[in-house]
């Protein structure tokens, strides 16, 4: 298992490929081939790019353990979360296609959601699932459970996560700030949301709202007790794969330092950006005991991890005037916009024998690219109807920065104003930030610009609206736009 690391990609490939068409075979020939890496994908939620020392050395959050994995692997510089908010970040991560493909078009679900996912539709985790891993997704899932027009968490949550490729799962609904407030595991609810909560609104961030909740449900202990729970799944992974060679997936999307601001005692007053640093502290703290476990077990050079964020953080003027502290580094805006710091995200990528440690790409690309680049890595084909919007991104990971893998990208804000991004070019098909900052929309004075055009290179806070100055560059953008919607799909079909 050792050797893994140090074999090149040709000849991974061939072995994960010998190793799937032999898996029915004799434990002794399976022994004779090259192990696929176990897979550990760390989601947070609303963390944003300039919290982490390793993209802004100015933080006033404390964050060695992501810092440790930046060292380890490949930091990006312009990765994207193909949308400013939770649920349909989420989507594209399992589905590699954008969510703005599925019924839901703008915002995102809350508690009673039920399944965004089509039955049958091939996802990351099912892919895995069908390639010999034992999958386990621990934490937020707010892809919606079970069917008709509300969540009855009185009946069995399916469809659910296993019935899109997860062996298990345990986690919680929604964010953590809508009801109903409780665990399920699998397709049951741990303990039914029997009492009630009146919510929270004051201080600053320690909101949530009104709603049922299990009476052993406690906000505060939510963030360590998702992450025991991935710690033993790191172990019983190790344990099965010393005994019948197995890969593990995990995928921990941890709902922080999302709303409500709840850090534990310890972390309270430790960083220099008040609650909400104090709680992004924690959550670095319970990305370091993932990665003690992996240690702790002897995995590490057989594990990929991959640290992201589902979109910008939620930080706003007030919060950046009160604090020296700038989650979304300097680019404008905040969560939910379609301006950068809406959906441009840390994107981390620890892969030995594989990644360079400590190394850097400008490469722009998507969080739909996660489900094309495991599957190419492993030798496993995606059908044309699975990933449409994913793109392989093996040749970033090995160094190669001679040309771009993507065209473009499409990113989407929380009310559903579509950008469109080639190049350094970038086209917003609305005026105002489609989102949280003001102003969240403006009506087009007679004569103005319908929309907003910025050359990140030369603006990258995107102060200076280029929309009437290059009108070709308005229409080639709006024609390919119009062209992605229209097929279905950016991702080339298989030849």
């Amino acid at each position: 298992m050792r050797e893994l690391p140090s074999i090149r990609r040709r000849a991974f490939l061939g072995s994960a490929a010998m190793a799937a068409a032999l898996l029915a075979g004799s434990r002794g020939v399976l022994a004779a081939v090259p192990p696929r890496p176990n897979i550990v994908l760390i989601l947070l939620d609303d963390f944003g790019i300039g919290d982490a020392r390793a993209y802004n050395p100015l933080s006033a959050v404390p964050t060695p353990n992501i810092d440790r994995l930046a060292r380890e692997g490949m930091r990006f510089t312009d990765m994207h979360a193909s949308s400013a908010v939770c649920t349909p970040s989420r989507y594209s991560i399992l589905t590699g296609r954008y969510c703005w493909r599925s019924r839901l078009k703008k915002g995102v679900l809350d508690g009673t959601g039920t399944n965004l996912i089509d039955p049958g539709r091939l996802t990351l985790p099912g892919l895995l699932q069908k390639a010999g891993y034992h999958t386990s997704g621990i934490g937020k899932w707010h892809l919606g459970l079970g069917e008709g027009e509300a969540t009855d968490y009185s009946r069995p949550l399916r469809p659910g996560p296993n019935d899109h490729g997860f062996d298990y799962y345990f986690g919680i609904p929604s964010s953590l700030d809508y009801p109903p407030y409780l665990f399920f595991e699998n397709d049951h609810v741990v303990e039914a949301p029997s009492a009630h909560t009146d919510g929270s609104k004051e201080p600053r961030g320690v909101f949530w709202r009104a709603g049922q909740i299990a009476p052993g449900f406690r906000m505060e202990q939510t963030v360590p007790t998702l992450t025991d729970k991935a710690v033993e799944v790191i172990t019983s992974g190790a344990t099965r794969r010393k005994a019948d060679g197995r890969p593990f997936f995990l995928y921990f999307p941890l709902p922080s330092p999302h709303t409500p601001w709840v850090p534990l005692p310890e972390y309270q007053g430790k960083s220099g950006a008040g609650t909400y640093g104090d709680y992004a502290m924690e959550t670095d703290a319970m990305v370091g005991r993932v990665l003690a476990e992996i240690d702790r077990q002897g995995i590490a050079e057989d594990t990929v991890v991959i640290f992201t964020s589902d979109n910008g953080a939620d930080w706003k003027i007030e919060d950046a005037a009160r604090f020296a502290h700038r989650a979304n580094g300097p680019w404008r805006g905040e969560k939910a916009d379609a301006w950068e710091a809406g959906h441009r995200i840390p994107f981390i990528v620890r892969w030995p024998g594989k990644v360079k440690p400590g190394s850097l790409s400008p490469a722009t690309a998507s969080l739909t690219d996660i489900m094309a680049t495991v599957a190419g890595a492993l030798a496993l084909a995606l059908p044309d109807d699975a990933a449409e919007d994913s793109f392989d991104l093996d040749a970033v990971l090995s160094g190669d920065r001679r040309a771009p893998v993507r065209p473009n990208i499409v990113d989407h804000s929380v009310d559903g104003i579509f950008t469109i991004r080639e190049g350094n070019w970038k086209l917003i098909m609305g005026l105002g930030s489609g989102g949280f900052s003001a102003p969240r929309t403006v009506e087009p004075a007679p004569g103005g610009p319908l929309g907003q055009l910025y050359d990140l290179r030369a603006d990258p806070r995107e102060e200076n609206n280029l929309y009437q100055q290059h009108p070709e560059i308005v229409a080639r953008l709006t024609a390919t736009l119009e062209k992605l919607q229209r097929e279905g799909r950016s991702r080339p079909r298989s030849a």
